[in-house]
């Protein structure tokens, strides 16, 4: 009756049952790259079923042991297998507790985009690698989607590293194709902070105070005060609680009473001349010789 179809055709769901295998026994050639990421490869009556069920891509599916009901999710790599069977990565058999001939059941589903992941390492040594980030980036280009609690391997510089998928959102389990996704790594398993080790205090056996030298000569601030009124002046401090007088910087003694974060300035430091090696016996303020720095003129006669 209409020239157009108001009802458009629903897909429907793809679920069947197969043998699995590992990819190392799949005929022929070895495939690492099937093996270092997460899809799968199925037979080829399985595309014919997924084009007439009018399948939407990205083809995801969710593969479910029966017996152990352990569930993970996967893309396709291709449509090479053997009918009947199909073959995994060996990282995703381990999470699925899975044998080799065991049956698995494969279910075709939809996910959301993911946004975020978080990730933690089944080893410390993940820690030597300078740019983890990057490294997980380009291992993730070989799968199509992620599941939370799985293990998945990611090879670098010939070793292979194991992170646990600790967490994904919007959803337990999501699509990381061509998605802005944001990655956070918890610590290793295993992993200790080190712990701050105190400085301990060495205690002095000798008193500091007994390599300080005498006081000698003129020392500052010394002398007898005087009001300007002409009063007697009171003295508030007794005998005993008077400071002790402070004693000359002298080079190559270091000073024991030093303590962190003040600042010391010291004035007339100079050392010595050969002539006056030996300070006088008694200080007389400017007490020197003058000299002008302007030359008189001679006068003329």
């Amino acid at each position: 009756m209409f020239g157009f179809n108001m009802f458009p055709e629903m897909p429907r769901q793809f679920n069947t049952q197969f043998k699995c295998y590992s990819v190392s026994m799949l005929p022929g050639n070895e495939r690492h790259d099937v093996e270092r990421g997460g899809k799968i490869i199925m037979p080829p009556s399985a595309l014919d079923h997924l084009t007439r069920l009018n399948i939407v891509y990205p083809m995801l599916f969710k593969l479910t042991n029966k017996k152990t009901n352990r569930i993970t999710h996967s893309g396709v790599l291709e449509f090479v297998a053997d009918e009947g069977k199909v073959y995994l990565p060996y990282w995703m058999m381990h999470n699925l507790l899975l044998e080799e001939g065991d049956t698995l059941q494969i279910e075709s589903v939809s996910l959301p985009v993911a946004t975020f992941s978080r990730f933690q390492p089944q080893s410390e040594d993940f820690l030597d690698i300078t740019n983890p980030k990057a490294v997980l980036e380009n291992g993730l280009r070989s799968f199509a989607c992620l599941t939370t609690g799985d293990v998945i391997a990611i090879k670098y510089n010939q070793r292979i590293y194991e992170l646990c998928v600790l967490e994904t959102k919007p959803g337990p389990a999501v699509s990381i194709i061509e998605c802005d996704m944001n990655v956070e790594f918890a610590p290793p398993v295993g992993y200790k902070e080190p712990e701050p080790v105190p400085k301990q205090e060495e205690e002095m056996a000798i008193d500091p105070t007994d390599l300080l030298p005498e006081t000698k000569g003129f020392i500052a601030f010394q002398g007898a005060g005087n009001r300007l009124d002409g009063k007697k002046r009171k003295d508030s401090l007794k005998d005993a609680e008077k400071p002790a007088p402070a004693v000359p910087y002298q080079r190559g003694i270091p000073n024991y009473t030093y303590k962190i974060g003040t600042l010391h300035f010291i004035r007339n430091s100079r050392p010595q001349s050969k002539e006056n090696k030996e300070p006088s016996e008694e200080f007389k303020a400017f007490g020197g010789a003058g000299h002008s720095l302007r030359q008189s003129k001679s006068k003329k006669f």
